[in-house]
């Protein structure tokens, strides 16, 4: 067993209100007599995902001796990281071909060493955004490694935290950013402003703006 980031409750500071369950994608916690309780330490992934959602700061981080997190064959894991040529040719007729060059696509579940990131042109895109825009595989995301998040759903401090260490140890090529054209999306412009400024070179980006009708709606040099 190696010593690994783990969350911790704090029964007395917890209401019982069950944000943390909902906010938990793996499954590691309960409501058990009211209380909040860590039911699954070993799936616990230690990105305090949860912790953003509990009103009374009840939960908080800690390092634990703890069995290694059980990955699972489904392909999601960041230690399922691959990397593919895209598909030339549609496998069926008027189907758009994938741009998509890499597994996982979820910024947080992409290592910072994953080799693919290593000076590559990164794309970071919110998830509405590939559901929104119609051209992400023939505009956007060709030539690119693509990032995907929600900065109204995870806690920022993780996004900030990911997406630093991954400018820092990548050291990209390029950077873009496509968000929604609502004012949630536009965090992921801050924090990433926000990391910049940790750089030892300036990084410029440009920012996509989507419509929420599927329509590119501007373009920002930042």
């Amino acid at each position: 067993m190696k010593a690994s980031k783990i969350i911790e409750i704090d029964e007395e500071l917890c209401n019982g209100c069950g944000q943390c369950v909902i906010a938990c994608h793996e499954g590691a916690i309960a409501i058990v007599n009211g209380k909040a309780k860590l039911v699954a330490e070993e799936v616990c992934d230690g990105l305090g995902a949860c912790i953003g959602e509990c009103p009374t700061g009840a939960i908080k981080l800690i390092e634990k001796k703890s069995q290694p997190f059980p990955f699972l064959p489904c392909g999601c894991p960041s230690h399922q990281v691959k990397e593919f040529i895209p598909k030339n040719q549609p496998t069926v007729a008027n189907e758009i071909p994938s741009a998509l060059s890499h597994w996982p696509v979820k910024l947080r579940l992409v290592p910072p060493s994953a080799k693919f990131l290593k000076g590559a042109n990164l794309l970071i895109c919110a998830d509405c955004v590939a559901v929104a825009y119609p051209h992400l595989h023939t505009h956007l995301l060709p030539g690119k490694k693509i990032l995907t998040g929600c900065p109204k759903f995870d806690p920022p401090e993780l996004y900030w935290e990911k997406l630093s260490e991954i400018l820092h140890q990548a050291q990209p090529n390029g950077l873009e950013i496509a968000i929604m054209e609502v004012p949630c999306c536009k965090n992921l412009v801050k924090l990433l402003l926000d990391v910049r400024k940790t750089l030892s070179q300036k990084l410029p980006f440009k920012v996509y703006t989507i419509s929420i009708d599927g329509r590119l709606k501007d373009i920002e040099e930042v």
